[in-house]
């Protein structure tokens, strides 16, 4: 596993500590990249040290950004952990091994890995469970379901780390910016043909781009399979165009 290509990303974190704990937790297990969606001056920046101790050249390198889909845009892969299921959060949530054998084939390939923690109090909200391509659940107990955030960061953190190894695929699978748009081409497609009505797009642009960022594609996958949509398309349409006569 390429730990280089690992990327924690916290969405809205409240409490200063916590956020040095969840370095702490990254550097334990040999992981570096923190982006946090918010904004570093809203932070404290003593309370952060003071529970980060040796591991605070996390908190100084972290990048802030505006949204998890700015934060995880140069990633392949952008895991949502929650403990919630529902239609807006993925039907199948995977266990934290799980996602650190997803993880561990596009890292050694090249590509980066996003690890999503929603807020201490409300988690990820379903809008940001959307902005991520995969869920991730860590088991607990009913009476007493909540994680802290750092012992949740701990726990993903290390699955990862057990899968570190020096193996490499030879290719560099796409960031998601890049994946978005052959799930425009592929929507496109199907909208020309009228698969779809135009309200259910949002929901069908969701499931391939949710369903591709796991099979870790290559540039030369993802213009193979918009070539496929789009010729059928044409096909369909032309077809659909011709006089009654020349169809029979």
């Amino acid at each position: 596993m390429n730990l280089n290509n690992i990327v924690i990303v916290l969405a809205r974190p409240e409490e200063s500590r916590n956020i040095g704990s969840v370095c702490r937790a990254m550097a334990n297990n040999g992981i570096k990249k923190l982006r946090i969606v918010g904004k570093r001056e809203d932070y404290d920046d003593e309370k952060v040290r003071v529970l980060a101790i040796h591991a605070a050249y996390i908190w100084e390198q972290a990048v802030f950004f505006d949204s998890i889909t700015e934060a995880t845009a140069d990633c392949s892969i952008a895991a949502g952990t929650t403990r919630r299921r529902g239609k807006k959060r993925n039907d199948k949530l995977l266990l934290p091994e799980e996602f650190a054998s997803f993880a561990q084939t596009a890292a050694d390939s090249g590509a980066l890995v996003a690890a999503v923690f929603g807020n201490e109090r409300t988690g990820l909200t379903d809008e940001e469970v959307l902005e991520c391509t995969m869920g991730v659940t860590i088991p607990s107990d009913d009476e007493f379901p909540s994680l802290n955030l750092s012992h949740a960061v701990q726990i993903i953190c290390y699955e990862i780390f057990r899968m570190k190894s020096g193996s490499s695929s030879g290719y560099t699978p796409l960031t998601l910016e890049r994946l978005n748009r052959t799930t425009q081409t592929i929507a496109d497609s199907l909208q020309k043909i009228g698969f779809f009505k135009i309200t259910g797009r949002s929901d069908m642009e969701n499931f391939w781009r949710n369903v591709l960022s796991r099979s870790v594609l290559s540039e030369g996958e993802a213009a193979y399979i918009e070539k496929v949509f789009n010729k059928a398309a044409g096909l369909i349409q032309r077809q659909t165009n011709q006089p009654e006569e020349d169809q029979e």
